[in-house]
């Protein structure tokens, strides 16, 4: 099923659709059950609910059956970064994390709820969402600016006896290893002989890293906005120390031009914009997975010029990177299965999923099923909940 695209200037909607389709919010609650009689009363309401209530008291594990929070996914933000607008507030995000919870219910059927905190502070959030922990069934943190992001998902996930996962983070790198399995079928390559230079080194860019390497990527080099992240690079701190180690084996010093010599596959998760003729000193058959939004880091048909496979984060262009085509398989997966870790191994068996479901139909304008694939959802829970039945 080849990827169309959905969107261009003429099917772009006005200023006034989107305020109009945005008023009164994007959620509403409904309720599973009828209301219409004394007897439908005393069953969801008193007394029956009372009887619910003693038997969950007893036995906290049937909260999951008997209330909606084992299907219950909480959208956590403190809205530090969010899309391309940067630190805009809680209230301006909220209608971003409305639209997350709408995309969770159309294409995995999960329900869940916009939670935006009015705090920057790591300790703030992390206690808030644990004192929260038995309204919800799994948490997806999304637009929490790096650093911090990785503490709170790590503290989360300490914390918390169920599915956690940033979004920004983890959805963006199982989008791009799964695009990245179908070019390499392209261009006929194997993952460990790819040079991979990732732009950006925040939450996005740490994640295509850590699941590159894991999946058998051997040379990634990682670049900031100081240039290539070295061993030896002085201020190097937290993170970024931790993965100089991690990656650049050569030793690579310099800029993102220099960074691109030789370098088979770039990854772009930031703002930083690429001159295309950084792009001749790349490999033949390269691969340019341009993904900051609006704007890709260099325009997509000039890298056609230089690249057999381009993609972007745009609906707009061939090949989109789209973290929808994760997050909602990979928290049903997690949840149909009972898992209560989203572990690496499970993101890497939703990455092979989608790459699965692309394969047949592979084409430098097609690495990557679209976003509106139907089968996409279906073929990721599954593929997240055999990878977590077989971690047990």
């Amino acid at each position: 099923m080849p990827q169309t695209t959905t969107s261009g200037p003429a099917t772009r909607p006005s200023l006034e659709e989107v305020f109009e389709a945005h008023e009164g919010g994007k959620l509403t609650a409904l309720s599973r059950v009828e209301l219409n009689s004394i007897r439908d009363l005393s069953i969801a309401y008193t007394p029956g609910v009372a009887e619910v209530s003693r038997a969950i008291a007893a036995e906290p594990g049937l909260a999951k059956r008997y209330t909606w929070t084992g299907r219950l996914v909480a959208v956590i933000s403190d809205g530090s970064a969010v899309l391309g607008l940067g630190d805009i507030g809680p209230a301006a995000s909220l209608p971003v994390m409305e639209g997350k919870a709408a995309l969770f219910k159309a294409f995995s059927g999960l329900d869940s709820i916009p939670i935006v905190l009015d705090t920057h502070d790591v300790d703030e959030i992390v206690d808030t969402v644990v004192r929260l922990r038995h309204t919800f069934g799994a948490v997806n943190l999304e637009d929490i600016s790096a650093p911090r992001c990785f503490e709170i998902e790590r503290r989360l996930i300490e914390a918390l006896d169920m599915p956690v996962m940033h979004d920004d983070q983890h959805g963006t790198a199982v989008v791009v290893l799964a695009a990245l399995f179908g070019a390499t079928k392209v261009v006929e390559r194997e993952l460990s002989s790819l040079r991979v230079v990732i732009s950006g080194a925040g939450a996005a860019g740490i994640a295509c890293a850590n699941i590159l390497l894991a999946a058998g990527v051997e040379h990634v080099v990682l670049v900031d906005s100081r240039g290539i992240i070295h061993r030896d690079r002085p201020g190097l701190d937290g993170i970024k120390a931790e993965y100089a180690a991690l990656t650049n084996p050569d030793g690579r010093t310099g800029t993102l031009q220099d960074a691109l010599v030789g370098a088979d596959v770039f990854i772009g998760v930031s703002s930083a914009q690429v001159p295309t003729e950084w792009l001749e000193g790349m490999s033949d058959d390269a691969i340019v997975f341009a993904l900051s939004n609006p704007t890709p880091e260099v325009d997509p048909d000039v890298a056609a010029d230089y690249a057999r496979v381009v993609a972007t984060g745009r609906s707009d262009y061939p090949n989109q990177i789209n973290n929808v085509l994760a997050f909602p398989g990979i928290f049903r997966g997690a949840l149909d299965s009972g898992a209560t870790r989203i572990t690496l191994e499970m993101k890497i068996a939703a990455a092979r999923a989608l790459a699965d479901l692309a394969e047949p139909d592979l084409s430098p304008e097609y690495v990557i099923p679209s976003p509106l694939d139907p089968r996409v959802a279906d073929a990721v829970a599954a593929a997240v909940a055999d990878a977590a039945i077989g971690l047990d």
